[in-house]
């Protein structure tokens, strides 16, 4: 029998910039491209949805991101095609006194929710899947057997023996959110490549989220066994490079074929501009309009990019004199981007009293001056280093733009 399914896995729907005015142009970008997947599955007439985790952006997701979530997903459920799903890290949520968002999708008929349970022993139990309650760790679709199990930490791979005992069925799926290092970019939340081997032997399909970009294990026979379709959208800096996309995957008589599925990402631009021997801010200013407007991307795309720049060089004015609303003035004129991220590692030089140059970078200046401000209080001379670091953590989560509340207030919160 022939059955057909996707597998798509960090959505990240909520993300946007919370300093920028035009932060509701990037919360739609999460929810165009999940509705755009649902299309796909819809015109494919798949049996299936797979979901490898983070949903969500967040656990804790306002009101209408879970309205904006139902009406996405709602063409899925008319059209009676399942979508199966786990939960990643960003789907957390940490207080167990309420039902999460990820449940309460369940338990409407939009998601079905695999988690598996535990003995008193500490075991794995996949039981089957309840639509009445929303719950369960195993679903049978067409005679294949699917397990899920969300993000379980930094040992996963300890795990791994006792997910395979407790499947004792054939033909078997496994949804896991898990990276898997030399394969994903992310650096927690991962097992190694010999922890994972054993899962190929339990599992025909092992469908992974977790890292946002795309990669296939194979065994030492060279069988493809792990499947990670990374992000479809661009989540982060850094993913600029990455082949965004989805699996459409068709098995029959247990033979698995997939096909990646390209998906059209918000354009970003990462890039270093080196200002070395600059004499003056104005000089500066005029290099970096020069080498940015070189490095833009030729594209026919009317989306406005996402765009992190890293200043670098030894220059001989105060870095601070290349303001970052200068430099953002200055992109919007090239390009108008949506989100700007300036990270500036200048450093400046002056002359000892010797005649030999001293370099100090930017990060070091700000440290002096912050250090300078607290020591003028004397009750907190005590803690300088301390608060020195607290506030370049605060400032450096405000200005990325997507930091929620409750991670700030954790920053405050925190043991020094």
């Amino acid at each position: 029998m022939l059955l057909r399914f996707l597998h798509t896995a960090d959505i990240h729907l909520g993300k946007t910039y919370r300093t920028s005015a035009d932060e509701a142009e990037r919360y739609e970008d999460f929810f165009s491209m999940l509705g755009s997947i649902v299309s796909d599955a819809i015109a494919e007439q798949v049996d299936f949805i797979l979901i490898a985790g983070d949903l969500f952006h967040t656990g804790q997701i306002l009101p209408r991101t879970f309205a904006r979530t139902i009406e996405t997903l709602q063409p899925l459920k008319d059209a009676a095609i399942p979508c199966i799903s786990v939960e990643g890290n960003h789907d957390w949520i940490h207080r167990r006194d309420s039902i999460s968002w990820m449940e309460a999708l369940s338990q409407m008929g939009y998601i079905n929710l695999l988690r598996p349970s535990r003995t008193e022993n500490g075991d794995y139990r996949f039981d089957p899947f309840d639509p009445e309650t929303g719950s369960g760790g195993h679903i049978e679709i067409k005679g294949l057997n699917i397990y899920g199990l969300g993000y379980i930490g930094t040992q996963a791979g300890n795990h791994v023996a006792r997910i395979c005992e407790a499947v004792t069925t054939e033909n078997n799926l496994l949804l896991f959110h898990v990276g898997v290092w030399t394969y994903s970019p992310v650096e927690i939340g991962n097992m190694q490549p010999d922890e994972a081997f054993p899962l190929a032997d339990k599992f025909d399909y092992v469908a992974l989220g977790h890292g946002h970009k795309p990669y296939i294990i194979s065994t030492a026979e060279g069988r493809n066994y792990a499947f990670n379709p990374g992000a479809p959208e661009r989540v982060n800096f850094g993913e600029e490079k990455y082949d965004k996309g989805y699996y459409l995957v068709s098995v029959e008589d247990v033979k698995y074929s997939h096909e990646h599925r390209h998906t059209s990402p918000r354009p970003m631009l990462v890039s270093t501009i080196d200002l070395d021997g600059a004499e003056n801010a104005e000089q500066a200013l005029e290099s970096f309009r020069t080498q940015i407007a070189a490095k833009l991307p030729q594209t026919d795309d009317p989306r406005r990019p996402l765009i992190e720049v890293r200043l670098t060089g030894r220059v001989a004015f105060h870095p601070f004199e290349l303001g970052r609303e200068r430099l953002r003035l200055t992109l919007e004129e090239l390009c108008n981007p949506l989100h700007v991220e300036i990270k500036n590692h200048l450093s400046l030089v002056t002359r000892s009293s010797d005649g030999d140059d001293i370099k100090r970078s930017l990060s070091e200046i700000e440290r002096d001056v912050l250090g300078e401000l607290i020591s003028t209080n004397s009750s907190f001379k005590g803690c300088r280093d301390e608060l020195v670091s607290l506030a370049i953590a605060i400032r450096d989560q405000v200005i990325k733009g997507d930091v929620e509340a409750e991670e700030l207030l954790g920053l405050l919160s925190r043991e020094p």
